[in-house]
């Protein structure tokens, strides 16, 4: 603020910086969307696949999306977010005499592995309304304790706050009574050993029904709003890459869930990565026009054929899997190591962790379908089964679309999604030069990181990216209306498809 001086002096005033860095985001974040056995049911962000194991219960037989985590990890992949579908499942119960009834966190039969137990050694062992609860989940052998838990509902200890916290159970009923204590194991044995959960000495009380539901519909993945199904990814900050590797085992209304999701990567600024219908078994099936049609089909991309992998919970027997997971990993994998402007395709696209591809192509039936905006896997000797296209469902020829290349989509949206979040700071600042200049500092700043990164066409700044933000654009009229604009340019890279080598023979040449 303004300063008054009041006395002869040296007064000191710290101004504003017009610096404003800004912050890359993130490009490798993987969304994977379908059935697992147990878990949160909203979005849930991990970081590993220990991470997937612990909270939704590893590899499983009737879970696609757990076989495509595996393979992002195995491919490259860091973060993903997780969202659970768990269709008409019902959660496991707790009956407690003559307390309260408990429900597992979420549905499914994981549930039935809890165990509670009670006892009433509490801070005040004459207060009757008080007891000390303690869950167990025998599979994962996590425990849960809450201490000095108050059966008055008015209290700050109900079960009802306590357990806001919990990860493995719920309140499903009144709680207003002070459960019976379970009777104490003699000889320091464990209270949760097997075969003390039922008479007059039982040790603990084991939770009992719930249900699974892996046959997911429509209404699964949409829901009914937009909070719900694979919405419950509005809720996050941020993903780059949606998968869906369930979806194919739906008996119908397939293109609505995909049409469905192509709206939300749209929206989020994300990548939609297409596995192909289970009707495409051969290139003449393939090279038929996929059901995803129109403009925001600049939003995914869709790689032919399934790939071959041995499937941990079959006893290691090699089936065909969807192929999201692998390119999801290969895209984390590249954007690392080149970054997001590189195609994520080549000789260093491998895929890892499989054994071959469902169907092996020619050069000739490969040059069927990349015109047609079809990436294909590709084996070749020496290097095994890489990623052998870098097309955007826009990508067909015939489209003549600026958004061909996936490089230069996913470029894009990087830096669209960067720059948003970058320039929040400029909403409602005196819309005039200083403010202009200011917005290109940091924004040229940010442009010419990315273009001494490599990111951009061109030998100089001047002829890679140009950011406008002046009189010339912001017209009085505009400033009238409260908007200040900002043009960002830049000349993306192309990736090389087609490399094609001119030999000439020359004649002996005569000195004379």
């Amino acid at each position: 603020m303004p300063m008054t001086p009041t006395y002869p002096g040296v007064y000191i005033d710290e101004l504003p910086s017009s610096v404003r860095t800004i912050t890359g985001v993130p490009t490798s974040i993987a969304a994977f969307v379908g059935w697992a056995p147990r878990g949160p049911l909203d979005a849930f962000r991990i970081t590993s696949w220990d991470d997937y194991h612990r909270v939704f219960g590893g590899l499983h037989v009737d879970s696609p999306m757990s076989i495509a985590v595996y393979q992002f990890y195995q491919n490259g992949g860091s973060e993903a977010e997780i969202v659970r579908l768990a269709g008409d499942g019902e959660p496991a119960t707790i009956e407690l005499n003559p307390g309260p009834k408990l429900e597992a966190a979420s549905p499914g039969t994981w549930g039935q592995l809890l165990r509670v137990r009670v006892d009433h050694d509490t801070k005040d062992p004459s207060d009757s309304t008080l007891y000390n609860l303690t869950i167990k989940d025998t599979r994962t052998g996590v425990i849960e304790r809450y201490l000095n838990v108050s059966s008055d509902l008015t209290a700050p200890r109900a079960l009802e706050n306590v357990l806001q916290s919990s990860d493995l159970v719920a309140v499903a009923g009144d709680a207003d009574k002070r459960p019976a204590k379970h009777a104490n194991p003699a000889g320091g044995e464990d209270p949760f050993e097997d075969g003390h959960d039922s008479g007059a000495g039982a040790w603990y009380t084991q939770a009992a029904g719930g249900s699974d539901d892996s046959e997911l519909t429509k209404d699964d993945y949409l829901g009914d709003s937009s909070a719900t199904g694979l919405y419950k990814l509005s809720k996050t900050d941020i993903f780059n890459m949606l998968c869906l590797p369930g979806l194919r085992q739906l008996t119908a209304d397939i293109d609505d869930v995909q049409d469905g999701a192509l709206r939300l990567c749209v929206e989020r600024r994300a990548m939609f990565i297409v596995d192909p219908p289970t009707t495409w078994t051969s290139v003449q099936d393939a090279t038929q026009t996929h059901d995803l049609t129109g403009e925001s089909t600049k939003n995914a991309a869709i790689y032919f054929p399934d790939i071959r992998a041995s499937n941990p919970t079959k006893s290691g027997v090699i089936e065909n899997f969807p192929p999201c997971g692998v390119i999801a990993g290969v895209w984390a994998r590249t954007d690392v190591q080149r970054g997001v402007w590189k195609a994520p395709a080549g000789t260093d696209a491998s895929l890892n962790g499989i054994d071959g591809l469902a169907l092996t192509m020619t050069d000739r039936e490969n040059g069927l379908l990349n015109p047609l905006g079809v990436n294909c896997l590709r084996t070749f000797p020496v290097l095994g089964p890489v990623s052998w296209g870098a097309r955007t469902m826009r990508g067909a020829d015939r489209l003549a679309d600026q958004w061909k290349y996936l490089p230069v989509r996913r470029l894009t949206l990087f830096i669209e999604e960067s720059l948003y979040r970058g320039t929040q700071w400029v909403v409602f600042e005196p819309n005039d030069e200083p403010l202009w200049s200011s917005i290109r500092l940091n924004v040229g700043a940010f442009m010419n990181n990315l273009f001494r990164q490599g990111a951009f066409q061109g030998r100089t700044p001047q002829e890679a990216y140009l950011v406008k933000c002046d009189g010339t654009n912001n017209p009085q009229n505009d400033i009238d209306q409260g908007i200040v604009n900002i043009l960002v340019g830049f000349a993306p890279l192309k990736p090389a498809e087609f490399v094609i080598i001119h030999i000439q023979q020359l004649a002996g040449q005569i000195q004379v």
